[in-house]
């Protein structure tokens, strides 16, 4: 059997509230959501995606962007590995700089865009936020340029979408007040009356994955942000609801491309 190619190097940044990741990978990444704002480049190859804003694909050159909690997956195109770079921004600083430019929310609104100027502001904050010891002058420098474009050309006013139906909605909330205790299906179900496959039909069509899926996600992101306050993995397995630290270790990675350990040197 021939080992499937998966590289991944998490960088740290000099300036708190902002990732770089560095991938080449043939892995298909399964539905999940980052807290985060998402920009990257696609530096080789060819990625698919799907989210609520539909499926699309990005060649050598394009931008891919996802918004803070939105669900997406990711695939090679025709099975090929791809090589991407990604930057992280946590909505804190965003939402400072929008609050200098613009009032209100924004979100973006495609993606996958061609771009060239973002491509290459991309690429430059990419660069450096990589260096060997990053100038924190001139990663904010850098940043606020970026997103600044990314937000004047490609974002807009959040667009009304559709409220799921009642029942899903609280086992929504239910999952995402505490992820970190143990639920059932029945339990999930019983909060609105319905039956457990009228709750995994109707929440599977609103949000895109199954309630077991949407849980180890939020699971997972809760142990990230733990893991960024320097809890250990193990500590950050079991305060978030894993079984233990190699259950953590499988889904963090199958859901961000690097282990739990390597996040913390990154971000702690």
């Amino acid at each position: 059997m021939v080992r499937q190619r998966h590289e991944a190097q998490h960088h740290r940044s000099g300036l708190p509230g902002l990732e770089a990741m560095s991938l080449a990978s043939g892995r298909t990444f399964p539905r999940h959501g980052h807290d985060q704002l998402g920009i990257g480049v696609i530096v080789a190859g060819g990625h698919r995606s799907w989210s609520g804003r539909g499926l699309v694909e990005a060649l050598a050159g394009d931008v891919i962007t996802v918004n803070p909690g939105e669900i997406h997956d990711g695939a090679p195109v025709r099975a090929e590995p791809r090589t991407w770079r990604m930057l992280y921004v946590e909505p804190h600083l965003l939402d400072g700089l929008l609050c200098e430019t613009v009032s209100g929310p924004v979100e973006i609104t495609r993606p996958a865009v061609s771009d060239p100027i973002l491509a290459a502001a991309v690429s430059r904050l990419l660069a450096v936020l990589t260096a060997p010891t990053p100038d924190p002058l001139a990663v904010e420098e850098t940043m606020v340029r970026t997103l600044t474009h990314l937000v004047a050309r490609h974002g807009s006013r959040p667009m009304p979408r559709p409220e799921p139906p009642p029942f899903v909605t609280r086992a929504l909330r239910r999952i995402e007040e505490a992820p970190d205790q143990p639920m059932t299906l029945a339990e999930l179900a019983g909060l609105s009356g319905v039956s457990r496959f009228q709750l995994l039909r109707g929440f599977s069509r609103a949000v895109g994955t199954t309630p077991h899926a949407y849980l180890v996600q939020h699971r997972v992101r809760l142990a990230r942000r733990l893991l960024a306050a320097g809890r250990s993995p193990a500590e950050a397995a079991a305060e978030s609801g894993f079984a233990d630290q190699s259950h953590l270790t499988r889904a963090f990675v199958r859901q961000f491309g690097v282990t739990p350990a390597r996040t913390r040197a990154a971000l702690a």
